[in-house]
């Protein structure tokens, strides 16, 4: 299984559909809570996105909750998560 790593809110609605798509894959991830200012830095340098959710699968950065759905309408998501 991959490892996935996902920045969040906990206000944030793309945030919570990211969530119920890698839930709904049956998929575990680290969610980091970024409210906390002062880890978004951080969040940034690695990824290189400024806004939530920021999700990396095994070690790299595919965006956010957009990109995510994308890569499931396309059929990516599945062999990501694998």
């Amino acid at each position: 299984m991959a490892t996935i790593t996902m920045y969040t809110t906990p206000y944030c609605p793309y945030c919570q559909r990211a969530k119920q798509l890698l839930d709904s894959k049956q998929a575990e991830y680290q969610e980091i809570d970024v409210s906390d200012r002062s880890l978004r830095p951080e969040m940034t340098k690695i990824t290189g996105g400024t806004t939530v959710p920021q999700i990396i699968i095994d070690g790299n950065p595919i965006g956010g909750c957009d990109e995510l759905y994308a890569l499931e309408r396309a059929e990516k998501l599945d062999a990501l998560l694998a």
